[in-house]
C-alpha cells in the first residue's frame, strides 16, 4: 500500500439543508447520499459506486453565526496530528478546531494557512485499510486548486507542512504564475494568486463529472449557479465552477 501522507484523503460539505445539498450533488455528481449513523451526529457519505468519496454535515452554529457560508473542505493525510496542527501555528497559520478523536475513525483538526484558506488535517484509526483515492476515477475529485493571496509564500507553507513539491508551472501574465503542486509521486493540483473579485483565500475540488457540457445542466436544472466557465483548460479537460442551493462553491472537471 502506497502512503496516503501529504495526500487529500477526505473532503466534507458544510450545509444549511442537508436533504437539498444530497439532492443536488446525487444529480449534478452522480453520487449516492447513505446515512452514516453515526452516533449522535446527522452525518451522511456521498459514494461514487460503493466507494465513499465525501461527506456531508450540518454547518456548526458557531460558524454560521460567524458569518461562515456553506462550503466544501479537503482533509489531508499526516502522521501526527498534533504535531501538524503546531506546525500550523508556528508558521503562521490558524487552528480552528483543535485535534480530536473521531472514535475508530480517526483523529483531525482544521486549520487556515496564512492567508486565511481553511484545510483539514486527518490521521486515520485503520491506516492498513486505507487506499490514497484515485483521483481520474468518476465521481472522485481529479483536481486540488487553491486561490490565494500570494501563492509562492503560500507554497512555502504546505511544503513545509506537508513536504509538497513544485511540477510544472504556467506564466499567466497579470495573474502570475499558475503553480502545479504535489507529493513526490503524484501530482495532486495547482496553486494561483486569487482574482481581484474573489474576496479571500479558499481551496476548491473538481469533481469528475464526464461531459462538461451535460454537467453544466444538470447544475442549472437542479437550482445550482454556474459561475465560470465550462471553459477548456492546459491538457484538453474543460471545468466549471459553481454555486449550489446553499451557496457552497464547487467546480466540475469533464471533457467535451
Amino acid at each position: 500500500m502506497s502512503d496516503p501522507s501529504g495526500r487529500f484523503v477526505w473532503y466534507e460539505l458544510m450545509s444549511t439543508d442537508l436533504a437539498a445539498a444530497r439532492a443536488f450533488y446525487d444529480q449534478v455528481v452522480g453520487w449516492k447520499a447513505v446515512d452514516s449513523q453515526m452516533s449522535g451526529m446527522d452525518y451522511w457519505m456521498f459514494t461514487a459506486g460503493e466507494q465513499p468519496v465525501a461527506g456531508l454535515m450540518t454547518l456548526p452554529d458557531d460558524a454560521r453565526k460567524a458569518g461562515t457560508p456553506p462550503s466544501w473542505v479537503g482533509y489531508v493525510a499526516v502522521a501526527d496530528v498534533d504535531a501538524a496542527a503546531a506546525k500550523v501555528t508556528a508558521t503562521g497559520g490558524t487552528v480552528h478546531v483543535p485535534p480530536t478523536d473521531i472514535p475508530n475513525v480517526g483523529r483531525f483538526a482544521i486549520v487556515a494557512d496564512p492567508q486565511g484558506a481553511a484545510l483539514g488535517l486527518f490521521k486515520s484509526a485503520h491506516p492498513d485499510q486505507d487506499q490514497p483515492p484515485q483521483q481520474d476515477a468518476p465521481g472522485r475529485v481529479g483536481w486540488h486548486e487553491l486561490y490565494a493571496s500570494d501563492a509562492a509564500s503560500d507554497f512555502d507553507f504546505y511544503a513545509g507542512l506537508f513536504g509538497w513539491q513544485k511540477k510544472d508551472s504556467m506564466d499567466m501574465g497579470e495573474m502570475g504564475v499558475y503553480q502545479v503542486f504535489g507529493t513526490a509521486d503524484t501530482t495532486l493540483g495547482g496553486m494561483m494568486n486569487k482574482p481581484p473579485m474573489v474576496p479571500v483565500a479558499n481551496w476548491h475540488y473538481y469533481f469528475n463529472v464526464g461531459n462538461i457540457d451535460q454537467a453544466a445542466e444538470r447544475v442549472r436544472s437542479a437550482g445550482g449557479q454556474v459561475v465560470l466557465g465550462p471553459q477548456e483548460v492546459p491538457g484538453g479537460s474543460f471545468i466549471l465552477m459553481g454555486v449550489d442551493p446553499q451557496g457552497a462553491l464547487f467546480a466540475l472537471l469533464g471533457s467535451r
